[in-house]
């Protein structure tokens, strides 16, 4: 793996924690972070060590692990940015972030602090999003005179209601764990110490399963999200015969007859 300045990886029983590590700045993302998440993910998705990835912020300047997920863009950086800049920083986001949303691993936001702008438009990229009890999220750009540049107008709307998301964008309010909860906006909500825990156990069940079928899944529900039913039933059923010539398919199935746990390897 490469080596990065403003991330740390950590790769255990098919599981990558990868952290986001910018301390000074509450792990705000600016474009040499965004260009290390483009390398990492490309990097990890090629390895058939890892099958779920999970993403968090590293702690703060004072070592405290539940300050911030990521803060936001860094605003340092936008503050003197022309047009054509400020749309070439939010084409550079969207590179990663539709690595998380694309990549054959399951991707897990583990939100642990604050997710605010372009830190609640990542953990959007992501499969799942599992949130600390204090987390918080927000998109704050109108209040600075702009818009969400890293796909906020669009996967928020998606995930929580046209309706809710215009008031969140309009108004800049920031909304709690339990109310990002209650909304759809996040699957979980735990106690901060059962966070990572939490994300691991997850990770850990999601592997136990055909891990080809679930890239598979996965696929079929991201491209046939937007696609009129017809069409995605019937990609939905050309995928069905894909995963029916599988190795995992024949154990799986088998072991069902046979009333034994399966051994389910494909990847």
């Amino acid at each position: 793996m490469s080596e990065f300045k403003n991330l740390t990886l950590d790769v255990a029983e098919q599981i990558a924690v990868l952290a986001i590590s910018r301390p000074a700045a509450l792990n705000a993302l600016n474009s040499e972070t965004l260009d290390e998440l483009n390398v990492a993910l490309t990097e990890i998705e090629a390895r058939d060590d890892v099958k779920v990835l999970i993403l968090t912020g590293g702690p703060d300047k004072k070592g405290n692990e539940f300050k911030s997920f990521v803060a936001g863009a860094d605003i340092s950086e936008m503050v003197n940015f022309t047009a054509p800049q400020a749309r070439a920083f939010g084409i550079k986001a969207s590179e990663p972030f539709f690595k998380l949303m694309n990549m054959r691993q399951v991707t897990i936001a583990a939100v642990n602090g604050f997710a605010l702008g372009g830190g609640c438009e990542i953990s959007m990229a992501c499969d799942i999003r599992i949130a600390s009890e204090n987390a918080i999220f927000g998109q704050p750009e109108t209040g600075l005179g702009i818009i969400p540049g890293f796909g906020g107008t669009q996967r928020l709307a998606r995930l929580v209601g046209m309706g809710r998301a215009k008031e969140m964008i309009f108004t800049c309010d920031n909304v709690d764990a339990a109310e990002a909860y209650r909304i759809g906006l996040v699957n979980k909500v735990v106690a901060k110490e059962e966070l990572m825990p939490t994300a691991k156990a997850m990770a850990a069940k999601i592997i136990s399963k055909g891990s080809y079928a679930i890239s598979v899944a996965k696929a079929a529900i991201n491209n046939g999200y937007d696609m009129d039913i017809k069409n995605a039933v019937e990609m939905e059923a050309n995928l069905f015969g894909v995963v029916n010539d599988t190795n995992d398919k024949k154990e799986g199935m088998g072991a069902f007859l046979e009333k034994r746990a399966a051994n389910l390897t494909d990847f």
